[in-house]
């Protein structure tokens, strides 16, 4: 893909028939267009394999995660979307959803000279978003800041490609091997250093959760080590179950530090964290 210029895959390009669109992420791996379309606005994700380095070993599962996703928000009942295949993997596309995600929402109240608060119906409306998929008896598995649109009506949740709770093509489907270090729990950690491999858990999310809020609303990774640290050094970290402890006041801060429980069965449901925010 590198010294080409992207572009979106002809298939698409006939189903969609876009009257504009714009490249907003170019990653290894994966790639996100806003379309307009004369049927709405949509997020379009293409997805290829990733070639090893002297870095990074191969990723052929960035060339599924498309597929899958569209097939986990098939399953959910999104009938404005789809998803198959192209020459190098898959794609899909969905409805477009506008708004700040949390971290950008919640920057001023991480400016230094500020003394703006976290207001807790953010907080509520990426619970209530998170709840409803866990009502659906999934786990998301990827939850961090960015997956959570701020939208005028609601909050949406995002990147559902390792979701876990029903099934989908077994060709497009591959092992979770953990998420962004910052905002996996300590037994993902651990599981993936022992196996290679872990399982979603809606425990697991609501860790992420917590990790989230904190980071968007004071900077501050849960748990600490080098900016610059190799992922494994960073999955050790996390694995330990040794955090920062929560410095932000209030219930808020109280829930957080709950929701950052080393041990899954003492975090609380987001149901819980849900009432206590409401």
């Amino acid at each position: 893909m590198s010294g080409t210029p992207p572009q979106l895959p002809i298939v698409v390009l006939d189903a969609l028939m876009p009257k504009a669109q714009r490249l907003v992420a170019n990653r290894r791996g994966s790639m996100v267009w806003q379309v307009d379309s004369h049927r709405g606005r949509y997020a379009v994700k293409i997805g290829y394999p990733i070639q090893a380095t002297a870095d990074w070993p191969a990723q052929p599962w960035t060339a599924l995660a498309p597929a899958r996703e569209g097939a986990v928000l098939c399953r959910l009942g999104l009938d404005d979307c789809a998803y198959g295949e192209w020459d190098l993997g898959t794609w899909n596309f969905q409805p477009w959803h506008e708004g700040p995600d949390l971290y950008e929402l919640w920057s001023p109240c991480r400016d230094a000279d500020s003394r703006l608060e976290p207001h807790p119906s953010a907080a509520l409306s990426c619970v209530e978003a998170l709840a409803a998929l866990h009502g659906r008896g999934w786990a998301h598995g990827d939850v961090q800041p960015a997956h959570f649109i701020i939208g005028p009506d609601r909050t949406h949740l995002i990147d559902l490609a390792l979701a876990r709770g029903g099934q989908v093509p077994e060709g497009y489907d591959f092992p979770f091997r953990g998420c962004l270090v910052h905002y996996e729990a300590p037994e993902i950690a651990r599981s993936v250093l022992a196996t290679g491999e872990a399982h979603p858990t809606q425990e697991a999310d609501v860790y992420a959760l917590g990790a989230s809020l904190l980071i968007s609303a004071t900077g501050w990774r849960a748990v600490e080590y080098p900016d610059d640290a190799p992922r494994r050094e960073q999955r050790r970290a996390v694995a330990t179950g040794k955090r920062r402890p929560v410095k932000l006041h209030g219930e808020l801060g109280e829930l957080i530090d709950a929701m950052l429980s080393p041990v899954p069965e003492d975090r609380p449901t987001v149901y819980e964290v849900g009432k206590s925010l409401s």
